[in-house]
C-alpha cells in the first residue's frame, strides 16, 4: 500500500463539488452504509471531457470519487467503462479490506453515470468486429462473451431492471448485485462494461401489464413481452449507439433465412433442452437481423467446459430458475406489496356451475393446476378456467381444446407456413394450422392458458406468434 496516493486523494480532491455542464450523473451508498459517492461526467465526443463528484461519509468515500475523476477524465467512454474497483484501489494506493467497500461505491456510481450517458449521448464510430454482449452474469452470457472475444471487440452490457429488499439479489439476473457481478466478470474477461438503468421501463412494460393480467384471470408470460419490448429493444439501441454492428446474448436460439427480403426468421437451438426461441418468439425480424446466438448450435454441458476451460468462475453456476422480479418471494405477496391485489374470496365451481368450494384470490391458481384446489373428488381436478372472482375445475378431459381463439396474431411469413404450435414454454409443439386468429390443433392442447404465447412455428423456424385469448 502507498499511503501518500491515498493522502494526495484525500488532501487534494480532484473534480470535488464539480458539476459538468449537460453532464450525466450516476450514484451509489446512502442511509443504509452511511456513505455516498456521485460522480457527474462531460462527453465531448467519445471521451470525457469533464469529471465531478461529491461524497459524504468516510474519507475514503472522499477519496475514491477523486480516484474516478483522476482515471476517467480525458478517457475515451470505453475505456472508462474497463474501470472498477480494483483500479480504483490501485490509484489510491490500494485499500485496506476495512475500506475496500468505498472503491465498490464509487465504481457503481461511474457506471451508473456511464450507462446514463452512453445511453442516451453515445455516439462512437462504428466499428467492424464490434459486438455487444449482454451479460447477466451467469454461465451462458459470459461464454457468449468468450465466444464473441475470440472473433472480434466484445462490450459487455448489464440492465438493471428491478430493485426490492424481499427479493433474493443471487437468485435474480437484473438486480443491482447481479449488475455488479456481471461486471466484475466483464472486467476479469478484460472486456469494457456498460450498466443500463432500466427500472422505470421494466415496470411500466412489464411488471404492470403481468399484474393487470392476473387481476383480469389471465396467466400472462412477462419474460416474452420483456424480451420483445423492454430488454432487447434497449440493447440494441445502444448497440448502435456504440458502433456495434451486432447484439449478442446468451440465450439457446439461432437465426435462419437472413437473406429474405422479409427479414430472418427465428430458428429453434440444436439443443432443445435448452432451446429458448420461445422467449424470444416476440422479436421483430428487423431486431433478429443485428442479433447473434453464440450458443445456438451448442449443449449446456459443451459450454460449461468452454466455461471451465477458460478458467471462468462461473463455470459452475446454477442456472436462474425463477421470474427476475420474483426471485425469494412469490406471487400472492407479490401482488399484493406492488399491484395493491388484495384477495378476494370467491367459489371454486364445476363445469355446471356448482359450487365446491371456497377460495381466497383467483390470483393464485393457472390453468391447468392439479394440487392446492382444497376439493376433494373420485378422480383428480384441474384448474379448466377462471375470471375475477371464481375458478372452474373439472377432471383432465376438460382441458383439451382442439382449437385456440388468439389475439394481436402477428405473422413474418405466409399463413400456410403455420405448421404447428407450441402454447408453453416446455409444452411440446402440436401440429396445427392458422385460421384467421383461431389455432387449429391436429391433437387436443391441455389447458391452453389465457394470456400465455402461441409460438407459431413451421418446422424449427418460428414464423409468428399471437396471444391465447379466452
Amino acid at each position: 500500500m502507498d499511503a501518500l496516493r491515498l493522502e494526495h486523494h484525500l488532501l487534494a480532491p480532484q473534480g470535488r463539488g464539480r458539476v459538468p455542464r449537460d453532464g450525466f450523473a450516476g450514484a451509489a451508498g446512502g442511509a443504509r452504509c452511511g456513505d455516498l459517492v456521485r460522480v457527474i461526467l462531460a462527453f465531448n465526443g467519445e471521451r470525457v471531457a469533464e469529471a465531478g463528484f461529491a461524497a459524504s461519509g468516510c474519507g475514503a468515500a472522499q477519496a475514491a470519487g477523486s480516484a474516478v475523476v483522476a482515471l476517467v477524465r480525458g478517457a475515451g467512454l470505453l475505456d472508462a467503462a474497463r474501470v472498477g474497483p480494483a483500479e480504483i484501489a490501485a490509484e489510491l494506493g490500494g485499500l485496506s479490506v476495512g475500506k475496500r467497500h468505498a472503491a465498490d461505491l464509487a465504481a457503481d456510481a461511474l457506471h451508473r453515470a456511464l450507462g446514463a450517458a452512453a445511453r442516451h449521448s453515445a455516439a462512437l464510430a462504428a466499428r467492424p468486429g464490434r459486438t455487444l454482449v449482454a451479460m447477466s452474469g451467469g454461465v451462458d452470457s459470459a461464454v457468449a462473451a468468450l465466444l464473441c472475444a475470440r472473433a472480434g471487440e466484445p462490450v459487455g452490457v448489464t440492465l438493471e431492471l428491478w430493485a426490492d429488499p424481499e427479493n433474493d439479489a443471487e437468485r435474480s439476473c437484473c438486480s443491482a448485485a447481479a449488475v455488479t457481478s456481471a461486471r466484475a466478470l466483464a472486467h476479469s474477461m478484460g472486456l469494457p462494461h456498460l450498466t443500463l438503468d432500466l427500472r422505470e421501463e421494466f415496470r411500466a412494460g412489464v411488471v404492470e401489464p403481468w399484474i393487470a393480467a392476473h387481476v383480469a384471470g389471465a396467466t400472462p408470460n412477462p419474460c416474452v413481452a420483456c424480451n420483445g419490448r423492454v430488454r432487447l429493444d434497449a440493447m440494441l439501441d445502444l448497440a448502435g449507439r456504440l458502433g456495434a454492428a451486432r447484439l449478442a446474448t446468451g440465450h439457446y436460439a439461432r437465426i435462419a433465412e437472413e437473406e429474405d427480403p422479409r427479414g430472418p426468421l427465428l430458428r429453434a437451438a440444436t439443443d432443445p433442452g435448452k432451446d429458448q426461441s420461445y422467449m424470444l418468439a416476440a422479436l421483430a425480424p428487423a431486431s433478429l437481423a443485428r442479433l447473434a446466438f453464440p450458443l445456438g448450435a451448442c449443449t449446456k454441458p459443451e459450454v460449461r467446459e468452454l466455461a471451465a476451460d477458460a478458467g471462468l468462475p462461473v463455470a459452475a453456476k446454477p442456472d436462474s430458475q425463477d421470474l427476475c422480479f420474483l426471485a425469494g418471494t412469490d406471487g400472492r405477496r407479490f401482488l399484493h406489496r406492488h399491484g395493491g391485489v388484495a384477495d378476494e374470496p370467491g367459489d371454486v365451481v364445476d363445469a355446471e356451475g356448482r359450487v365446491l368450494a371456497r377460495h381466497a384470490g383467483q390470483h393464485g391458481f393457472t390453468v391447468g393446476q392439479r394440487r392446492g384446489l382444497g376439493v376433494a373428488a373420485p378422480e383428480p381436478l384441474y384448474v379448466i378456467g377462471k375470471d375475477r372472482t371464481r375458478v372452474r375445475v373439472g377432471p383432465r378431459r376438460a382441458l383439451e381444446r382442439r382449437e385456440v381463439a388468439l389475439r394481436d396474431v402477428t405473422l413474418h411469413r405466409e399463413p400456410v407456413r403455420v405448421r404447428a404450435a407450441r402454447l408453453r414454454y416446455r409444452s411440446p409443439a402440436l401440429p396445427a394450422r392458422l385460421d384467421g386468429e383461431r389455432l387449429m390443433l391436429s391433437e387436443p392442447a391441455l389447458g391452453p392458458a389465457p394470456g400465455q404465447l402461441a409460438c407459431l412455428i413451421d418446422g424449427e423456424l418460428v414464423v409468428g406468434h399471437g396471444t391465447i385469448a379466452d
